[in-house]
């Protein structure tokens, strides 16, 4: 049952990124890791994690398909521009920052998408005190390729991308819930 809450909190949020258009993205990716925390000390985690990972440009830091990230402005509006190991570029613009969240769009790609919006935030879990989220997700369509091609493209991200946090942050002995 536990599973079954934190699934539909977890497409609620990645719903949630979707702009206000006359159209929405077809397609939802989500992945979250759950981290044991010292109760006591939730929010401190918390914050402590987000230190490690929610920079703007920390996802060079912790994704292995990243090598480099760059911070660019436009006025007020936010840039990072992500290079892959495979040389390809893709820019990304800043729409939201709160305390240990972002909302960004993708401006230019070699994926194969489209409206694409995506949040990676670090939250504490609704009902273990003792545990703390980090939740990736994102509402896009597919451009050029079958969906399921697609969502299996932008999921392997997320997993690759969630897997390495867990390796290099996450001190977890316990696999019981984490996807």
């Amino acid at each position: 049952m536990k599973n079954f809450f934190a699934t539909t909190a977890l497409i609620g949020a990645a719903l949630s990124v979707v702009p206000a258009v006359a159209f929405a993205a077809s397609l939802v990716s989500a992945k979250k890791l759950e981290v044991n925390v010292d109760e006591t000390k939730t929010e401190a985690e918390r914050m402590a994690l987000w230190e490690k990972i929610g920079g703007w440009c920390a996802i060079a830091e912790w994704h292995p398909a990243i090598t480099k990230c760059e911070e660019s402005r436009e006025g007020d509006v936010e840039f990072r521009t992500l290079t892959l190991k495979d040389g390809g570029l893709i820019k990304e613009k800043l729409l939201e920052r709160g305390t240990a969240t972002y909302k960004y769009e993708i401006i230019e790609s070699p994926l194969p998408v489209k409206n694409y919006t995506a949040m990676f935030s670090v939250t504490p879990d609704d009902d273990d005190l003792d545990e703390i989220n980090v939740l990736w997700s994102a509402t896009y369509d597919a451009n050029g390729k079958e969906d399921r091609e697609v969502r299996k493209i932008i999921d392997g991200i997320f997993k690759d991308g969630i897997e390495s946090i867990k390796a290099k942050y996450a001190n977890n002995d316990d696999d019981g819930d984490k996807k």
